[in-house]
C-alpha cells in the first residue's frame, strides 16, 4: 500500500519455485497487463485547466464515486481521513489493484477512516455512511438503482476494475445525486466517465497535478472538460463536506 501510494502501478506476488504452471502464468499475465498500461498515453492533449464552477450542485448528493490508480492508496487515505463519521452519503471506490490485495487495502484504509471501509460484495446496497471498495478484477457497477454488483464486460478492457464502468453505471441507474472524484493514476480510465457524470448534472472533482503521484487520469479528465473543480488532495474532503452538509 505504501509503494502504491507513492505511485507504483500495481503489486503482484512473484511465483514461488515449484508452484506449478499457474504461478508463473498469473505472474506473466500481470506483466502483460502492466506493459499495456505503460504503453498507454498518459493524457489526452488539450486544455491544462478547467475552472468553470457555474454548475455547482445546490442539493445534497447522496453518493460519492471515487476512481484512483497509481498513487491512489495514499490519496484515498488522506481523503477518507478528512471525512466525518456523520457523513450523510455513501462512498464507492474503484482503485486499480489486484484482487489478492483488495481485502488488505480495505483494512489499510480503515486505519485512518472514521467510516467503515470494506470490500463491496455482489448485491450490496449503497447506504449513507459506508465506504465500499471494488474487490475483484471484474468491474464494479450499479446493477439497479441502489445496489452494486460485478461484471466481466468489457472483457478486453485493460483497466480492471474500471472507473469508467462504475461512473457510467451511475449515469444510467442512479436515481439520486452523485459526486464523481477522479484521483491520481496512469492512463485515461475514468476521464470519459467523469465527463458523463458532469453532463448528467452531477458535481465532479479532479485531483490537481501538484498533489498527484501520477498525473494521467486527472489530466485526461481535465482536458475533456469533465471536472467542475480541480483541487489538491488535501482539500477534496473539505469540499465534499461543504457540498454534502452545507446546502
Amino acid at each position: 500500500m505504501t509503494a502504491m501510494g507513492q505511485g507504483a502501478i500495481d503489486a503482484v506476488d512473484a511465483p514461488l519455485p515449484g508452484a506449478g504452471r499457474e504461478g508463473p502464468a498469473d505472474f506473466l499475465r500481470k506483466l502483460d497487463t502492466i506493459s499495456k498500461l505503460v504503453s498507454t498515453p498518459r493524457f489526452i492533449p488539450g486544455a491544462d485547466s478547467f475552472s468553470d464552477t457555474t454548475s455547482i450542485m445546490r442539493i445534497k448528493p447522496r453518493l460519492v464515486a471515487i476512481g484512483a490508480s497509481a498513487g491512489g492508496p495514499g490519496a484515498l487515505a488522506k481523503l477518507l481521513a478528512g471525512i466525518p463519521k456523520e457523513f450523510p452519503a455513501a462512498i464507492v471506490i474503484v482503485q486499480h489493484v489486484d484482487e489478492q490485495f483488495a481485502v488488505g487495502m480495505a483494512e489499510w484504509l480503515s486505519r485512518d477512516s472514521l467510516l467503515p471501509v470494506r470490500i463491496a460484495a455482489e448485491g450490496d446496497q449503497i447506504l449513507p455512511g459506508t465506504v465500499l471498495l471494488a474487490a475483484t478484477n471484474d468491474h464494479l457497477s450499479l446493477k439497479s438503482k441502489d445496489r452494486l454488483g460485478y461484471t466481466l464486460e468489457p472483457s478486453d478492457y485493460v483497466y480492471r476494475p474500471s472507473v469508467d464502468v462504475l461512473f457510467n453505471s451511475i449515469c444510467q441507474l442512479w436515481s439520486g445525486d452523485a459526486v464523481g472524484v477522479l484521483l491520481t493514476g496512469m492512463g485515461r480510465d475514468g476521464a470519459r466517465g467523469l465527463k458523463a457524470l458532469r453532463d448528467k448534472g452531477h458535481y465532479t472533482i479532479a485531483q490537481d497535478q501538484a498533489s498527484s503521484a501520477v498525473y494521467g487520469m486527472p489530466k485526461a479528465a481535465i482536458a475533456l472538460g469533465a471536472a467542475v473543480e480541480v483541487l489538491p488532495i488535501e482539500r477534496i474532503a473539505a469540499r465534499l463536506i461543504d457540498i454534502f452538509c452545507h446546502e
